[in-house]
């Protein structure tokens, strides 16, 4: 202990201590190792402008992005039962979701929104991956069902942000349980003949994937996105063979048949406008016309660093 902590009072020892810089202040590139300042990724839709890779974004801050003005509506979100099989590892499912509300401000993985895209009203489901990796458990499952079902009455499509690392296994069955319900919900919407579309998200992966995630009229990617029911690591440890480079990334998956697009965060607005517009036999929205122009994609490099890279966080925990 130095003289500064048996001599100053605790307001001057706690003034002296105080780091310059925030922690959050500059932000690493997971490609590139670019370090990149907070306040221009976040300006940049948390696209790295030098490499172009996408990092995570904010639920709240992809509402706002997308649509009209960043204004939107909640919709409300039914209420479950918390931790309905008194789960335990190495502490409480209660005390974790307790933890990850404190955290992100949200109360569960998913929000849901409507609002106006272009002049066209649209509802918004949004999947946060910081909140316990976007996991599917019965909260989750009920608000994209509670989004599935509040388009179908305004009569509005439904886009869907899906970022997931699958079933949330703190609920057992009930998690499985939420892959038919939102089938379910999903052939109701389809049923009154409105848009249902998808954009997978670096990563959707695992029951997510394999049940509503797959169910879009049109499946947009976002570049560099790992979308999969197992990882490639699972894979190749399973077969004992190696995978194609960039396997199950974005633009091989485009290439395959099994996404329709893959689209820079940059145009997904002016995207998306334009295909509600065309689904939906409405005359093409004023506003597109001063769209911006497509952007090139980044090359993913490095695909087996890649293959199950973490995910960058988007700013400071």
């Amino acid at each position: 202990m130095s003289w500064i902590d048996n001599v100053l009072p605790p307001k001057i020892r706690s003034f002296l201590n105080k780091r310059e810089t925030p922690e959050n202040l500059w932000v690493k590139d997971p490609e590139s190792g670019e370090m990149v300042f907070y306040r221009d990724l976040e300006a940049n839709q948390w696209v790295v402008p030098g490499s172009g890779h996408h990092m995570k974004i904010k639920a709240s801050d992809r509402m706002a992005a997308f649509l009209d003005g960043g204004k939107y509506d909640l919709v409300p979100l039914p209420p479950v039962a918390q931790d309905p099989l008194k789960f335990r590892d190495q502490k409480r499912y209660s005390d974790r979701l307790k933890e990850q509300r404190t955290k992100t401000g949200m109360e569960d993985a998913v929000l849901v929104a409507q609002g106006k895209l272009y002049d066209q009203p649209v509802t918004v489901a949004v999947q946060d991956f910081d909140f316990m990796g976007g996991s599917l458990g019965m909260a989750a499952g009920s608000a994209i069902i509670a989004g599935l079902e509040k388009a179908a009455d305004t009569k509005t499509p439904l886009v869907l942000f899906a970022s997931s690392g699958g079933a949330r296994m703190q609920e057992g069955t009930l998690s499985l349980m939420q892959m038919p319900r939102t089938t379910v919900a999903v052939l109701r919407l389809r049923d009154a003949g409105l848009p249902f579309i998808v954009v997978f998200t670096n990563p959707t992966t695992g029951g997510v994937t394999a049940s509503y995630a797959m169910l879009g009229d049109v499946h947009i990617a976002e570049p560099g996105a790992l979308i999969c029911f197992a990882g490639p690591r699972v894979i190749e440890q399973t077969i004992r063979e190696k995978l194609p480079k960039g396997f199950q990334r974005s633009e091989y998956l485009y290439e395959h048949g099994m996404v329709d697009m893959v689209v820079h965060r940059h145009n997904l607005r002016s995207t998306i406008g334009s295909l509600i517009a065309m689904l939906t036999g409405a005359a093409s929205p004023a506003g597109l016309a001063e769209a911006p122009p497509k952007l090139p994609l980044p090359s993913v490099a490095n695909d087996d660093d890649l293959a199950e890279a973490p995910v960058a966080q988007a700013a400071s925990e």
